[in-house]
């Protein structure tokens, strides 16, 4: 890696900013001290600050040097703060006759200690005394803190003695790490050359395993904060997994045990190779990097890489989109393979620590510490050995004598149920090469493979070290294309490779019985599956393989599937199997969250794609799986029910069950059901209730929502209520019912969509009805939001009365979305190109719109008034939101019932669907009619 020029004299000249701040002094009166003094160096000093740091930004985008522009940005603090020490003890607070207690150094600890600074880092600063503080070192340091404060500076700063340092070093470990890295900066040099004797002495010497000991527990809780997977689409890179904290907490340990000051000094030491060490550097290169270029954009002390400021980011860095790849995910994947490299660095260093403390351990104890970690032969290999319960190598030829032990290595780990030896990792990592085109082939390493995938313990855990190891991305190399790779949306909480060994997860967590309440349909169909087990793990590790690929990454990963599962020893039967599911992976639940499960031909359609009830079983578990790898909160209830539904329909039709009495003969059949169940009722009311219902609500809506619907009627009837809503809550299924009993109007459906925007509440599918004397009886489901009934009972009704509010006119539509509802987070940040098109191959009686396009408040109630403005009726719609983007699907009709066939008028509801997505001209006046 070339080594970019510091050019620090293009930063700040320290000796031109002393005689400018002295200059001052001649131009107010010569007085140092007085207010006007300190103003005009408060100005030249913000000045100089605000001149080097654009400078330095100016240089980051021409030489794209993360750890030279942290080093610049420091060198630039620096001076400023031997400047304003200078001037403060010339002109301000000058000693004539100084005693040996006046006396001052400046330290530089915490970040600022290393010699590198962000653009909105905290300045930590030691004001290190010889004894107590004196009135002249008070004022001095108050003097400092104050001007730097004005600045806009954030100061971490300790007043200490030498004594007080190394007293509350041996106590504090936060406080031992600041001095670990405390940089002399200004003033009395001998304090600070007698604090860092006296520290490494008297702290660092004789307490090495118990520092690693708490910086590596540190480390993990600091990664249990930030998110404690190194892949989540929007990481922290200070203190994520993988980010630049772990760099220096490897520093600090290194520092401290080895007893180094600079990282080259680690290969002398045997710690890392050459090669390792160089990868150290230009990771912290690049993640100093991305963290200045992220405080420069957003203007403050800003760590976590969000959406909205990725794009710019990678457009500062020169990243270029490729095809299949924006900029943008080019970027993010160079990330997470960084913060990977990150995480071998971190394995390769532990195992040299522990070797290293291993041989600090004096004579008796060193026998008792062997004694303890009982090394010992591992049943079945001489190739491998258990030190202290975790697998290790016998020694360092072990790949190099036969490649399979690359596969064997993680196969015995699950098999005995080990943890591993950070040696055999650091060994599996150098040996990727040996990983070829023969071992690929070879019939054992393959079902050593398959054994680790389909393990009845932790397959998710040991493909997770393979993976973070290097083997998985090598023995299968398309598997190496989607490692670290993002996709740009709020969609997806993990890069591709986490979400498929997530996947794998979820698979084993339901073959071991977990969870069977959330889900009991998988949980009863799985045992039966086991034939297939190896074709299901097959198909969920490799279903999103082709993502981030020009074409449909279903059909491509389908073609991968075809090639590489003879490889993995499956038959010509059971790859076609693995490569029908991968290519179909999405159908199951894009049917389930956008078709009408109540129209037959969705599910006729469906089953001509799934053809057997074997292949509907494996389809069914893959979904739940992919739906639950996605990230926390994606799966709910309500989409297990869709599955559910979908599912037993499907079954019913391929094994023969389906009905073939007519329409008409069914819903009589339903209407007398109905009858039958409001016996008791007087007859003039059961007879009016019976009247009231067409067809369609008779074969849709089950006997006892229609029973409870009638109750509904009836109380609405005798209160003389014109406006009603009842709430019914599905607990399991995680959604919330509003039924709506209402004069039927063209715009219903949007005004009660833009009500429920307005009191937050998402609806995820709705069903309208007409009743004969003219009245509509909806059934509104929206997302629940609280684990108790009783929570979420009162927020139901409370949306209830929302919608009576806005029916009955007491309550402005356009007035409360504006004030109740806040811009989706990403609508400024994603781009998605609307979409709308009307489709009438997808029921026998209804046209149906689908439409695509970028979330935002109020937007659902804008295409259903859009769609009432074109004279259509709303029979069901269907709600789906993925992360940012939603895809709605609406059965319709014209108004005397029948399909919209006519070219001419589909372009017309096309063109005006899309501008309402565009959020096109017009919006208010949209708003403003749905209130109407």
């Amino acid at each position: 890696m070339a080594k970019i020029p510091l050019k620090l004299d293009e930063m700040i000249d320290g000796d031109t900013l002393r005689r400018e701040l002295t200059a001052l002094t001649a131009r107010t009166d010569g007085d140092g001290s007085g207010t006007q003094a300190r103003t005009a160096v408060l100005q030249t000093l913000r000045e100089r600050l605000a001149a080097g740091r654009r400078r330095a930004e100016d240089m980051l985008m021409q030489d794209g040097g993360g750890t030279v522009c942290a080093v610049r940005l420091s060198h630039l603090m620096d001076e400023v703060i031997r400047a304003l020490y200078d001037y403060a003890v010339t002109h301000v607070y000058r000693s004539k006759n100084p005693s040996s207690g006046e006396r001052m150094a400046i330290v530089a600890v915490g970040g600022y200690g290393r010699g590198t600074l962000a653009p909105g880092s905290d300045i930590d600063l030691l004001f290190l005394l010889p004894y107590k503080q004196t009135p002249w070192g008070e004022q001095v340091v108050e003097y400092l803190l104050y001007m730097l404060w004005d600045l806009g500076l954030k100061v971490g700063h300790a007043t200490r003695n030498i004594d007080e340092c190394i007293r509350l070093s041996r106590t504090d470990i936060t406080i031992r790490t600041a001095v670990l890295e405390a940089r002399y900066l200004w003033g009395e040099g001998k304090l600070y050359d007698e604090l860092m004797a006296r520290f490494d002495h008297e702290v660092v010497r004789a307490t090495g395993a118990e520092y690693v000991q708490a910086k590596l527990a540190e480390r993990d809780e600091r990664h249990r904060k930030a998110g404690a997977s190194r892949y989540l689409v929007e990481p922290h890179v200070k203190d994520g997994k993988g980010g630049l904290r772990d760099l220096h907490t490897l520093f600090w340990i290194a520092k401290y045990f080895y007893r180094v000051r600079t990282g080259e000094e680690l290969v002398e030491k045997g710690v890392f190779t050459r090669e390792e060490y160089l990868q150290f550097v230009k990771a912290e290169d690049f993640l100093w990097a991305v963290r200045c270029h992220l405080h420069f954009q957003t203007g403050k002390a800003e760590e976590r890489l969000h959406f909205d400021v990725q794009r710019d980011i990678a457009e500062r860095l020169g990243y270029t989109s490729h095809p299949g790849l924006s900029a943008v995910e080019r970027f993010m994947k160079h990330y997470f393979l960084v913060a990977k490299e990150v995480g071998d660095l971190t394995r390769i260093f532990c195992a040299a620590l522990e070797e290293e403390q291993a041989k600090h351990v004096p004579g008796f104890n060193r026998f008792l510490q062997s004694f303890q970690r009982r090394r010992r032969k591992l049943a079945g290999t001489s190739d491998f050995i258990i030190d202290n319960d975790r697998i290790t190598v016998a020694d360092d030829a072990v790949f190099e004598r036969d490649p399979v032990n690359l596969l064997r290595l993680f196969w015995f780990a699950d098999k005995h149920g080990l943890e591993f030896h950070p040696d055999a990792l650091k060994l599996v990592t150098r040996s990727l090469k040996l990983i070829d085109r023969n071992l690929r082939r070879n019939p054992e390493a393959n079902q050593l493979f398959l054994d680790v995938m389909t393990s009845n313990r932790n397959p998710e855990l040991n493909l997770r070290r393979m993976n973070e190891a290097g083997v998985l991305g090598k023995l299968i190399p398309d598997f190496g294309k989607i490692v670290a790779m993002m996709q740009f949306n709020m969609y997806h909480h993990y890069t591709v490779d986490e979400h498929l060994l997530r996947c794998i997860g979820v698979m084993a967590e339901i073959e071991r019985g977990e969870n069977e309440k959330l889900h009991p349909l998988a949980h009863k169909l799985v045992p039966g599956l086991k034939p297939q087990r190896e074709v299901l793990y097959a198909a969920i590790l490799l279903h999103d393989i082709a993502k981030g690929r020009p074409e449909d990454h279903s059909e491509a990963g389908a073609r991968i599937a075809r090639r590489i599962c003879p490889h993995m020893g499956f038959s010509p039967a059971e790859t076609e199997t693995i490569a029908w599911l991968v290519e179909n992976h999405l159908a199951m639940s894009m049917t389930a969250q956008t078709r009408d499960l109540n129209d037959r031909k969705t599910i006729d359609d469906f089953a001509t794609v799934v053809q057997s009830v074997e292949r509907l079983k494996m389809l069914l578990v893959l979904t739940i799986c992919d739906i639950r790898g996605v990230g926390p909160g994606v799966w709910n209830g309500w989409k297990g029910q869709l599955l559910r539904t979908l599912y037993y329909e499907t079954e019913l039709l391929l094994t023969g069950g389906f009905s073939e009495v007519s329409r008409a003969k069914r819903a009589e059949q339903a209407r007398e059901e109905l009858a039958g169940a409001l016996v008791g009722w007087p007859e003039k009311d059961r007879k009016r209730i019976l009247a009231l219902h067409y067809d369609n609500y008779l074969l849709i809506v089950d006997t006892k929502d229609q029973v409870r619907h009638a109750h509904l009627i009836r109380e609405a009837d005798a209160a003389k209520k014109v406006f009603t809503t009842a709430v019914n809550m599905h607990a399991f299924e995680a959604v919330t019912e509003i039924t709506v009993l209402t004069p039927d109007h063209p715009r219903l459906l949007s005004v009660v969509a833009g009500a429920c925007a307005a009191a937050g509440a998402n609806i995820v599918d709705a069903q309208i009805f007409t009743t004969t004397d003219g009245r509509a009886l909806d059934t509104i489901l929206i997302n629940r939001e609280f684990e108790r009934d009783e929570d979420e009972l009162r927020r139901a009704q409370r949306v209830g009365k929302l919608i009576e509010d806005v029916l009955s006119g007491r309550t402005r539509l356009p007035d409360m979305i504006e004030k109740r509802t806040k811009p989706k987070r990403g609508q400024k940040v994603f781009r998605i190109e609307p979409l709308a098109q009307v489709r009438n191959s997808l029921s026998n009686r209804f046209s149906v719109i689908e439409v695509e396009g970028l979330d935002r408040p109020g937007l659902l109630s804008e295409i259903t008034g859009a769609i009432s403005d074109l004279s259509l009726d709303i029979a069901s719609a269907h709600i789906t939101t993925f992360g940012e983007k939603v895809i709605d699907t609406f059965y319709v009709t014209d108004l005397t019932g029948q399909k919209i066939e006519n070219p001419t008028r589909q372009a017309a509801i096309r063109e005006r669907l899309i501008e309402t997505l565009s959020g096109g001209p017009g919006r208010g006046q949209k708003l403003k009619a749905a209130a109407e």
